[in-house]
């Protein structure tokens, strides 16, 4: 069966909704290959998930996704990128959430509005070394505790660090 092809006006719809109920966060859009990335600031993240979830129809956060933009970019720019997935399954469109943060910079927990968050948080935290305030337990859950580092940050050794794992 065909995919429907994506609906470029629900996405621009949505887009006008956040812009216009935040206009002081909404920081850029684009709309490429068919989905919409919207820029967005830090202390407003939980109330641009809310507002999504339960006046927009995305139920669902499908993952949160962390890039590590070490040395493809300028000294100024933020070092870490994540990216939030959500779904509106009724409309049948997705929309992502874009949140720069800094090497020592931490991001709100999404799990008080979307419980799917938890393991995508934990897994950045261990991966990567991105705290999220707020999470229930944030810990590792691939690497043992006493493991030193990130294992997926750019600066980390690749013949890694001696530990055996």
């Amino acid at each position: 069966m065909p995919e429907k092809p994506v609906d470029e006006a629900a996405l621009r719809d949505e887009e006008r909704a956040l812009r216009d109920r935040f206009p002081e966060s909404v920081r850029e859009a684009a709309f490429e290959k068919g989905e919409l990335t919207v820029d967005v600031g830090r202390a407003s993240l939980l109330e641009i998930l809310r507002f999504l979830k339960f006046e927009r129809g995305f139920s669902s956060l499908t993952d949160i996704i962390a890039l590590d933009l070490l040395r493809s970019r300028g000294e100024t720019a933020s070092r870490f990128v994540l990216l939030y997935e959500l779904t509106n399954f009724a409309a049948r469109i997705r929309l992502r959430l874009r949140l720069e943060a800094g090497a020592d910079e931490s991001a709100p927990s999404a799990v008080p509005v979307f419980k799917s968050a938890d393991w995508a948080e934990r897994e950045i935290f261990d991966m990567f070394g991105l705290r999220f305030e707020g999470h229930p337990c944030l810990n590792r859950i691939y690497l043992p505790d006493e493991f030193e580092g990130h294992p997926l940050r750019k600066d980390f050794p690749l013949e890694g660090r001696g530990h055996g794992l």
